[in-house]
């Protein structure tokens, strides 16, 4: 599976991954992290590997030193206490979503593909496509601004109201030429604000991390690390604000005074790196 991993060789160095220590990877994906980790802590060292994503999932390959679990990372502690995985010296959420899930899943993660309105990664009720046709034009509004930080989210919602009304909107296709019409092109792709304020309502991305945190902390061991890679800035305002909180109390030390971003020859060799964000804090 060609997915390259985002800031993977300062994750390996600020991890500092050494054989007989054990790691949990909260979103495996395609091990892209989690296969390097392995191999610097083997022969006894172990990896703990959960995926939310049934598909993604079942195309992952077993290792010798890698336990796969299909789960939330939000259930962390429920996981690690029913793998008994412990003691755990590092914990990496990468928080981006892998090229093979945008692209080849189909449930409507690209803006440049005329797929499903769907956007659910595991077994979620909720649908990108149930919140654009039943959600009413305020609070549309506030999900396009809070969780896009869209500019012209009242204006889209208005749009979507008002074509929803004599047809529903079904499709990628339908939305994103809805949005063109209103977001003037920048360097970004004028669906990219909205397809991620609706991929994080149906996911409920940010609660799920903002659970996950605290249970990561108490799971690790005294100088045991995590590390956090984002892809915006509500995910990386919230890991900012729990490494901050965790300072405070003492319990944290910061290990990044300031985000680790990918370096040119990165973005260069694979763009999707770009927004990429990693903090790192070692447990006191």
């Amino acid at each position: 599976m060609n997915h390259i991993p985002a800031l993977l060789k300062e994750v390996l160095e600020y991890l500092s991954p050494r054989p007989g220590q054990n790691f949990i990877d909260c979103t495996i994906g395609f091990a892209g992290h989690a296969i390097p980790i392995s191999e610097k802590i083997a022969p006894t060292g172990k990896v703990l590997g959960i995926e939310l994503d049934e598909e993604v999932f079942k195309k992952l390959k077993s290792q010798d030193n890698i336990i796969l679990v299909r789960g939330n990372y939000a259930d962390l502690s429920r996981i690690v206490k029913e793998n008994n995985f412990y003691p755990v010296n590092g914990i990496l959420f990468d928080l981006g979503m892998s090229s093979w899930q945008i692209e080849e899943k189909g449930r409507g993660f690209s803006f440049r593909k005329d797929e499903p309105l769907d956007m659910r990664v595991g077994d979620e009720r909720l649908t990108a496509e149930e919140i654009v046709n039943q959600w009413p034009e305020k609070e549309l509004a506030r999900v396009f601004r809070e969780y896009g930080e869209e500019r012209r989210a009242v204006r889209i919602a208005k749009a979507i109201c008002q074509i929803r009304q004599t047809r529903p909107i079904k499709t990628t296709k339908q939305l994103v030429d809805l949005i063109i019409k209103i977001v003037p092109r920048t360097r970004i792709h004028p669906a990219t604000r909205v397809f991620q304020a609706l991929r994080i309502i149906v996911n409920d991305e940010l609660n799920n991390l903002k659970k996950a945190l605290p249970q990561a902390l108490e799971i690790l061991e005294k100088n045991g690390k995590l590390a956090i890679i984002s892809f915006h800035s509500l995910e990386d305002r919230i890991a900012k604000e729990f490494f901050r909180q965790g300072a405070k109390k003492a319990n944290l030390e910061i290990l990044t005074k300031k985000p680790v971003r990918p370096t040119d020859k990165e973005v260069n060799l694979n763009p999707r790196s770009r927004s990429a964000k990693l903090r790192v804090a070692v447990k006191l």
